[in-house]
């Protein structure tokens, strides 16, 4: 699978902006792609697009507050960083409440922009890991056999083997050898990864 490159998306009505903006990320290296619109934006977004989004809040025809909630009820998860006015500092705090990752106020120095675009790509590249790490566990929880999770929530609990083996009606050994193969099949060494792996789950 080819992995789509991280892109900053500018979003704003102003040429002379969106044309700064990009200067601004060439010059350090960032990809990115700008539109004049929210509505231009929303007809050209794709699912698969990696990086982050920097959204005017004020623009002619859909405002950036509208884009985000478009953008949320397609389940994008790219962060967004809006560009706001004096003015707009109360719309930008209840953009962030809807799930905004930052907005940075006008007019902004440039490291500071682009130290907020470095921590927003790392934030969801690390939500990514975090989101492939709980598939892998789910992939690997899904062969353990029904006998195996019952044993498996039990450990978690801290419930010695004696224990669960009173509780499910089992003999000591036939849960040791059900928790050996619990271990092996979640790939944990220890007790504690175990735990670790359970709680993962639950949330």
């Amino acid at each position: 699978m080819i992995e789509q490159q991280e892109t900053v998306f500018i979003i704003d009505d102003d040429t002379a902006v969106r044309d700064s903006l990009s200067f601004l990320l060439k010059s350090v290296g960032i990809e990115s792609l700008s539109f004049a619109s929210g509505d231009e934006f929303l007809e050209a977004y794709k699912p698969n697009w990696e990086g982050c989004i920097l959204l005017d809040i004020r623009m002619p025809g859909i405002s950036g507050m509208e884009v985000q909630r478009r953008l949320v009820e397609q389940d994008c998860t790219l962060p967004i960083i809006f560009i706001t006015g004096h003015g707009d500092i109360p719309m930008a705090v209840e953009a962030m409440h809807l799930g905004a990752h930052d907005f940075v106020q006008k007019p902004f120095h440039d490291q500071e922009l682009l130290d907020r675009i470095q921590a927003a790509l790392s934030d969801r590249r690390e939500k990514q890991d975090e989101a492939e790490q709980k598939r892998t566990i789910q992939q690997r929880y899904s062969t353990l056999t029904p006998r195996e999770t019952e044993v498996m929530a039990a450990v978690a609990k801290g419930h010695a083997n004696k224990v669960i083996a009173m509780d499910l009606e089992l003999s000591q050994r036939t849960v040791e050898i059900h928790r050996a193969r619990v271990m092996e099949k979640m790939q944990v060494r220890s007790l504690a990864e175990l735990v670790k792996l359970a709680v993962m789950l639950e949330d």
